[in-house]
């Protein structure tokens, strides 16, 4: 069968791309809005009625209600392509999924196509993206993160090809995809260091090749002044701002982030971890776990930095998020021993150094400039890691193509399993919503609640009100609506509450992505240090309190 599956691969790698991704991605298509899929889609909303003014709208997302350019840290491009889809495609969430899905074609298909430059097995490459936690994750929102990855790829396959057959429109193109990309997500400026590193080293002189970096430098240039016209403040400047406050705020320690993101890392790109016998010799595979063994106690042990986290409360919790984290720790190392060594190998190489920039670069953002680690900042670097892995199994002789295709199940079994988990948070979320509603259908008094992310959306699109803790006044039998995992929640005083009823939404899962008593913090590792983290995860909790007296 192997024999049959190969030639046809062969022959229809771009069949096989799009089946593969349709496949995988179209369970999804019907996920509930999670996290921080609100903020886009009210900015899409905007972009639709005032597009000349994406941020001149207030959202109540920090307990109060604020300008929506102090509350997001990222550009508004995601906003047109969100508001061009919803009003083509329909503003439910299968319309929003579905561009969505064409992002992350876009992403396998030009991970596919640089790797043809890049490597002998280029199907190769794009399935080890494909099939990760993180790709799956990030593929099933629609936040701006697969979207500035889709304008990151085709600015580099752009790049190289422009590069390397002095072709002078394709490097004008790679310049505007490359403007295209920090107008998306604000990441997207480390293209520029990142291809002009690669430039120098592949022309060795500065040339006309030059002239593809100006485009996105003039559209920053451009960004920062409109927005201060706008906003009387230079956006991009307080994104920058944003993150050094906030990790002063939370307290962890660099040491601590890098290895909370060597953790992610190797989770997130789990294809890496999965497909390390056929990559690497057994003394290299002993000696990289007695490290992560050695860095993961000295992490997770008494003078560690879990006890920071204080949900996990309990010895056992704190062991079985010990082993995990070693485990990912360990996919963490070989990720970037993985670009080590290829540029180890290939030193002359300005294609080994640009691979291993992208991920050393995304790694250290992550890890030390970003404000937490999370799995949507570490996404840009799969598409490298992909051609990497590829490249290190054909220097390994191209052996066992069974095993290969055994540890591609693996990590895809794993990433779907994930993705499937992270879908289920967020059914359980909204279905919490409609249960309240449905056990207060005929009560006519104002409905508050506190709490953000998915929930909010699907509460405020129920009629109810997010509490502004500034101007909110509650009156006696006002329904005031907390969820238990979530933020910016807190108790009313006992003496303004008549009575309190639960509602509890059951997952039914042993794996979670975003729960603080279970260590998993995909979108943010403030709430946990691992992307996603298996044990038997508690239902979803509503607190309805009717109320007495204002609160």
């Amino acid at each position: 069968m192997l024999n049959h599956i190969r030639p046809w691969l062969a022959q229809h790698p771009r069949w096989a791309i799009t089946l593969l991704v349709c496949a995988v991605l179209s369970p999804f298509l019907a996920k509930p809005f999670n996290i921080d899929d609100p903020l886009f889609v009210w900015l899409a909303r905007q972009v639709q009625a005032h597009p000349g003014d994406p941020f001149g709208f207030g959202v109540n997302w920090y307990r109060s209600v604020w300008p929506m350019w102090t509350v997001t840290e990222n550009p508004p491009l995601a906003g047109y392509y969100y508001a061009l889809a919803g009003s083509i495609l329909g503003w439910n969430e299968i319309g929003l999924h579905l561009a969505g899905l064409l992002a992350a074609l876009a992403v396998i298909a030009g991970t596919h196509r640089l790797a043809r430059r890049f490597c002998q097995h280029p199907l190769l490459a794009a399935c080890a993206v494909l099939f990760t936690p993180i790709f799956l994750v990030s593929a099933n929102t629609v936040m701006c993160d697969m979207l500035m990855l889709a304008f990151w790829v085709w600015t580099v396959v752009f790049w190289v090809e422009g590069l390397e057959q002095n072709n002078f429109p394709k490097i004008m193109a790679a310049g505007l995809l490359m403007a295209l990309a920090l107008l998306t997500k604000y990441f997207g400026v480390a293209l520029l260091p990142l291809l002009a590193v690669h430039g120098a080293l592949e022309k060795r002189k500065v040339g006309s090749w030059v002239a593809g970096l100006l485009i996105p430098l003039a559209a920053l240039g451009a960004y920062q002044w409109l927005t201060l016209a706008l906003y009387r403040h230079p956006l991009f400047s307080a994104a920058a701002g944003f993150a050094t406050v906030v990790q002063s705020q939370l307290g962890f320690s660099k040491v601590s982030g890098g290895l909370i993101a060597l953790a992610f890392t190797g989770g997130g790109a789990a294809s890496a971890l999965f497909l390390a016998p056929v990559l690497w010799r057994r003394r290299t595979l002993a000696l990289s776990t007695a490290g992560a063994i050695i860095l993961g106690g000295a992490a997770c042990g008494g003078g560690g930095f879990l006890h920071q986290y204080a949900a996990l409360g309990t010895f056992a919790d704190r062991a079985e998020v010990s082993g995990q984290f070693i485990f990912w720790l360990l996919g963490g190392l070989l990720v970037l021993g993985l670009a080590a060594s290829d540029v180890g190998r290939n030193y002359r190489d300005a294609r080994a150094w640009l691979l291993a920039l992208w991920v050393g670069g995304t790694f250290f953002f992550t890890a030390f400039a970003n404000w937490t680690v999370n799995g949507r900042s570490l996404l840009p670097l799969l598409p490298a890691v992909g051609i990497l892995i590829a490249r290190r199994w054909e220097a390994a002789g191209q052996r066992r193509f069974g095993a290969l295709l055994i540890g591609l199940g693996a990590s895809a079994l794993l990433a779907l399993l994930v993705a499937e988990s992270d879908f289920q948070l967020a059914v359980a979320v909204r279905r919490s919503v409609q249960e309240v509603f449905a056990l207060h259908s005929e009560n006519r008094a104002a409905v508050w609640f506190e709490g953000h992310w998915g929930f909010q959306y699907y509460m405020q699109a129920q009629g109810a009100t997010a509490v502004d803790f500034n101007r909110s006044r509650q009156l006696p039998g006002d329904l005031l609506v907390l969820p238990e995992h979530n933020t910016d929640v807190s108790q009313p005083p006992p003496e303004t509450v008549a009575r309190c009823e639960t509602v509890s939404v059951p997952l039914g899962s042993w794996l979670t992505t975003w729960r603080a008593d279970e260590g998993a913090g995909f979108y943010s590792s403030v709430v946990g240090p691992l992307p996603f983290a298996f044990g038997k995860v508690p239902p979803e909790v509503v607190v309805m309190c009717e109320l007495e007296a204002g609160k």
